[in-house]
């Protein structure tokens, strides 16, 4: 199997700026303490979150970009990935068996592996399972996110893609500094410090997203922040690469889209002839569209049954055998629609508790390796779509967002009855005045 076909499904998304660049009202970890990594951090950290020059420890830059000696683990991740990507897709799937469907598995699976990062015992060994990682260990996952992420980020010069994770903390909460150090060294995750309170905490976040996405994702979080909010995960992925061969914009016209509820709808087909890769089987036809250089392409595949009942039997192994399948065929009639989705907010907690991961989002939950008493309360996912003669231009944000499942109630002195009040000299003790008040305003 070759190995560009190995990522295809990885990369047909995928997103992402370094980071963010300096939002008003929030800290880095740099900003806010002397990283010693000592104790627990609170508001502290060690070098900016998103340092472009951070490598993981002990290698250099030819080491993640080359990777020899961790092919075979870095193999397993993306089967892994796959696995994952087939099992949450279809499980949305039958949730919206009449709905179009747009996500980025890999922004979902990329956000998990950070909260994962912090999860312990039976909590940890869920996670992983889901994700399809179980029997790996933390730093063979953490590497192998390491150089996937470097990978599809410096992967095409002819297309943009990138992927950026940060993690939000709730200004004063004390955070574990191996949580924070493991995920800025190896997902390159940049920490920030929010003082959630404030009016405008979700809008700052949502700049930053919206910043990330290239303005495609403009608000994942609604206002106000909830008192119980420790911290947000977030992923987000943007891409955007023109076609290896492009469509004539004259060649597009109105046609007939025969849609699933049996009606007939019309849509702007995209025309052209070529050499085009192309497989055909007793239950589908598909095709492979390149984009830039050819490293990454859009697979799209047309089922000989029922689209639902073809997507309930896919999976890795048959997903597998589609990429080995594709051959050139030579003056392809190519026609394809030229479409925008726009899927989400959706919350993803029944996805991810149908696949084994209850146990994380409940309060049972057990995140003692980022802090005590935390769990993911939800997972928000959004995703868009723009494909057109030129190319396709999508991207897509995973949140998590953390809850504390020992929210202290704040102490209340509610003075609605009689009461006795003084006026002293608290440092000797000698009262000026005393009083008592048993009525109220008459």
């Amino acid at each position: 199997m070759k190995m560009k076909r190995l990522f295809a499904l990885i990369l047909i998304l995928s997103l992402a700026l370094a980071g963010c660049a300096d939002i008003p009202g929030s800290r880095t970890t740099e900003e806010s303490g002397d990283g010693t990594g000592s104790g627990t951090v609170e508001e502290s950290g060690s070098t900016p979150v998103g340092n472009e020059d951070e490598k993981l420890p002990g290698e250099d830059e030819k080491t993640l970009n080359e990777t020899p000696v961790d092919t075979k683990k870095n193999f397993d991740l993306i089967q892994a990935n796959r696995k994952f990507s087939w099992e949450i897709f279809k499980k949305i799937n039958e949730e919206d068996l009449k709905k179009d469907i747009f996500i980025s598995p890999l922004s979902i699976s990329t956000m998990l592996a950070m909260a994962l990062n912090g999860a312990k015992g039976p909590t940890r060994e869920a996670m992983e399972r889901a994700l399809f990682v179980h029997g790996m260990d933390p730093e063979e996952i953490n590497r192998g996110y390491a150089w996937l992420i470097n990978r599809l980020n410096n992967i095409d010069e002819k297309i943009k893609l990138n992927i950026a994770n940060s993690i939000w903390i709730r200004e004063g909460f004390k955070v574990l500094p191996d949580f924070i150090e493991i995920n800025r060294s190896y997902l390159k995750s940049e920490v920030r410090f929010l003082d959630f309170s404030k009016a405008d905490a979700a809008g700052t976040i949502n700049n930053c997203i919206s910043q990330k996405t290239n303005n495609l994702i403009p608000k994942m979080i609604d206002p106000p922040i909830p008192e119980d909010v420790i911290m947000y995960l977030i992923n987000a992925i943007y891409f955007k690469g023109e076609w290896a061969e492009k469509f004539e914009e004259r060649n597009t016209s109105k046609q007939d889209f025969h849609a699933i509820d049996g009606k007939t709808d019309k849509v702007l087909m995209m025309r052209r002839t070529g050499r085009i890769d192309y497989v055909s089987t007793d239950d589908y036809t598909a095709v492979s569209l390149p984009y830039g250089n050819k490293k990454t392409s859009m697979i799209i595949i047309l089922s000989d049954k029922d689209i639902n009942e073809f997507i309930s039997g896919m999976d890795d192994e048959k997903f597998g055998e589609l990429l080995d399948g594709l051959r050139p065929v030579s003056d392809l009639n190519l026609q394809i629609p030229k479409f925008k989705m726009e899927y989400g907010i959706k919350e993803l907690n029944d996805t991810l508790e149908a696949m084994g991961m209850g146990v994380a989002l409940s309060h049972d939950a057990d995140f003692t390796g980022i802090a005590d008493d935390l769990f993911i309360s939800r997972v928000l996912h959004k995703a868009v779509i723009d494909v057109n003669e030129e190319g396709t231009e999508a991207a897509a944000v995973t949140v998590g967002e953390m809850k504390t499942t020992a929210v202290v109630e704040p102490v209340s002195f509610i003075a609605d009855r009689p009461f006795l009040f003084v006026i002293a000299d608290i440092e000797e003790g000698n009262i000026l005045f005393i009083g008592k008040k048993v009525y109220g305003d008459r």
